[in-house]
């Protein structure tokens, strides 16, 4: 069973910079999408970014420009840089690598807390 193990969340004000990290425990796929989601107080979990296996990125409208997702395979790491933070991205930040095709995968990691003050 491979583990996501996150690590970089915290407190920061408004307007600051986190970049947080998600690594696999374990030898993963490369053609694996990562992906970070984020759940706020009484909403919904909710896509923030993705990056596939070809490197192909999508980001929610709400952080568009102001987060970077990226990984590096040979680390088996995944990254959300994210700057101009704002109490609104207030939320439990979770890891997530799935691979769709034969071994089938949906893994999550356990969420780093992001608390943005204003």
């Amino acid at each position: 069973q491979v583990q996501l193990l996150e690590s970089g969340g915290g407190l920061v004000q408004d307007g600051g910079s986190l970049r947080l990290s998600c690594t696999a425990s374990t030898l993963i796929f490369s053609d694996t999408t990562w992906g970070w989601y984020r759940q706020a107080p009484g909403k919904q979990r909710e896509l923030v970014a993705e990056v596939t296996a070809e490197g192909i990125t999508n980001y929610a409208d709400s952080v568009q420009g102001r987060f970077t997702i990226s990984k590096i395979n040979a680390k088996k790491t995944m990254y959300l840089q994210m700057n101009s933070l704002k109490p609104e991205d207030t939320a439990v930040y979770y890891c997530n690598a799935v691979r769709k095709k034969f071994p089938v995968y949906d893994y999550w990691g356990q969420g780093t807390q992001v608390t943005v003050s204003s």
